[in-house]
């Protein structure tokens, strides 16, 4: 049975949730102060944690940074606001959904549905390859630990999860649409530009050229794609 940790302070939406969560066999926990909802998100494991924006004690964004640094939890963002920087924020610290209040239900559960659905697709890719070693660069993938010539590279939750998905796929090419369906979700669409920052981002971090990257190469016209031909 599928656990999930709602962090709520809305009493109404809480029990609105837990009963059609609960129709769908899934087991809930519920907290309604963000300071316990972290506590509770870093102690346990939780299959998707359903996140409110606006809370007592800590907001949403600070609970999700401080989740992201520790867990890859799928995290499904609620929020009363609907302005572009509340998404892209939402994006840039990981959360893998974002909805908008007033919701439907049933949109909700389809969201829910697909995020975990996604997770167990990203979790199957990794499964094989736990370790990564490419010239120089290592990626731990149950760890989460990527070492650049023995020295401890700090990546984002999304930054790694985009250098996994392209050094398990050497030389694939993944247009920046693709990559924001794969990694993000298709509630994204729209949202290209996040992954042009996140790959700049990864590049400053793994790459010592940035003009001429040596991993994460540049296919003109479509994407990006890891670089073939530095696998031995």
């Amino acid at each position: 049975m599928k656990n999930i940790l709602i962090i709520e302070d809305d009493l109404e939406i809480v029990q609105l949730l837990e009963i059609h969560l609960t129709d769908q066999t899934y087991k809930t926990s519920k907290a309604t102060d963000g300071a316990m909802g972290l506590k509770m998100a870093l102690e346990n494991n939780y299959d998707l944690i359903i996140l409110d924006l606006t809370l007592p004690s800590m907001n949403g964004i600070e609970i999700c940074k401080n989740v992201r640094a520790e867990k890859s939890t799928p995290i499904i963002m609620l929020t009363a606001k609907s302005e572009e920087i509340d998404r892209v924020l939402g994006l840039e610290i990981g959360a893998d959904d974002y909805i908008t209040k007033p919701f439907s239900i049933r949109e909700l559960l389809a969201r829910i549905k697909a995020v975990m659905r996604r997770t167990n697709t990203i979790k199957e890719d990794k499964k094989d390859s736990s370790l990564i070693t490419i010239d120089g660069l290592k990626i731990d993938v149950d760890k989460r630990k990527v070492l650049l010539n023995e020295d401890k590279i700090e990546l984002s939750p999304k930054e790694f999860e985009l250098l996994v998905l392209m050094a398990n796929n050497p030389g694939r090419n993944y247009s920046r649409t693709e990559l924001l369906n794969i990694i993000w979700g298709y509630n994204f669409n729209g949202y290209e530009h996040t992954v042009n920052s996140h790959i700049n981002r990864l590049r400053a971090k793994i790459e010592s050229d940035m003009a001429n990257p040596h991993y994460i190469l540049t296919t003109w016209g479509v994407g990006y794609k890891f670089n073939e031909d530095i696998y031995s």
